[in-house]
């Protein structure tokens, strides 16, 4: 099988283990190619049964996923194909839920920092696993005038609990790794310098395991059922992207560097720079 095909990711197989890095440069937004390509990808992966384990992981250190492509908002006809594939969801929500129902055990090695789309994605996963010095993660939506449109609102409160998810959503704050851990939104903080030995060692202990065994774990243990939760989330999600005051901010955003590395280095000091200004 190959991974090879594509533009904002590349993959290799060995050992029953998927390694998929995420390469869009220059901050690994995600864009609707890349989301057209993590269909692709998962949907390729999803019946091979010699594949166990799928490890996501960044092209860029900085940045695993910086947010999603804030152009995106002028794509949506485009690619009203990929978000018709789940009913049940928006086209942001399709890639979690793709994710979250991938019959493999799906790790996030996080190394960077994941904002937005990119704390959904990390969310969704199974399993995350980040580097103590390095990876910061933020559900930074609010800075940009509203809520989270890809699961976010419903994958926090699953892991982190309502009081905690409240925090992440109203501050927008990027949070380190050790807090993340702390709260549960990822699985634990290890030193970057062993990050990937230990993310390889924990994706092989479980590709030696029989693809029967992992699917019963994964059946006693399935992810909740979010699907009003998300429905609600979409509703609120659309009434606020399409007000004055997002646009503005995006806009403002841009200007001011977002979507650059080093406009993302500070994203929340940048947005609320912006909002200051309004």
């Amino acid at each position: 099988m190959s991974l090879d095909q594509y533009t904002t990711l590349r993959g290799v197989i060995d050992g029953g283990v998927a390694r998929i890095t995420l390469d869009n440069p220059p901050v690994n937004v995600l864009s609707g190619t890349l989301i057209r390509e993590l269909h692709d990808a998962l949907a390729t992966l999803r019946d091979d049964r010699s594949v166990r384990v799928i490890v996501f992981s960044s092209a860029n250190p900085e940045f695993f996923i910086a947010h999603v492509d804030i152009h995106i908002l002028d794509e949506m006809e485009e690619l009203r194909e990929i978000a018709d594939l789940n009913p049940d969801a928006n086209l942001f929500q399709g890639v979690g839920e793709l994710l979250r129902h991938q019959p493999q055990v799906t790790i996030v090695k996080l190394a960077g920092k994941a904002r937005a789309g990119g704390a959904e994605f990390v969310a969704a996963a199974d399993m995350t696993f980040a580097a103590r010095e390095t990876a910061g993660i933020g559900q930074s939506e609010v800075l940009m005038g509203i809520v989270p449109g890809g699961g976010g609102t419903q994958y926090l409160r699953d892991r982190v609990g309502r009081n905690r998810a409240l925090e992440l959503l109203l501050t927008g704050d990027l949070v380190d790794a050790d807090t993340a851990a702390d709260y549960g939104w990822i699985n634990r903080a290890v030193p970057a310098d062993g990050l990937d030995a230990f993310v390889d060692g924990v994706a092989e202990k479980i590709a030696a395991l029989s693809p029967e065994l992992i699917a019963a774990a994964k059946q006693l243990v399935p992810p909740a059922d979010l699907t009003e939760g998300l429905r609600a989330e979409n509703d609120a999600w659309a009434e606020l992207v399409s007000g004055e005051l997002p646009a503005r901010l995006m806009t403002g955003a841009l200007e001011r560097g977002a979507q650059t590395p080093a406009g993302e280095r500070d994203l929340e000091s940048v947005m609320r720079s912006v909002a200051a200004d309004l």
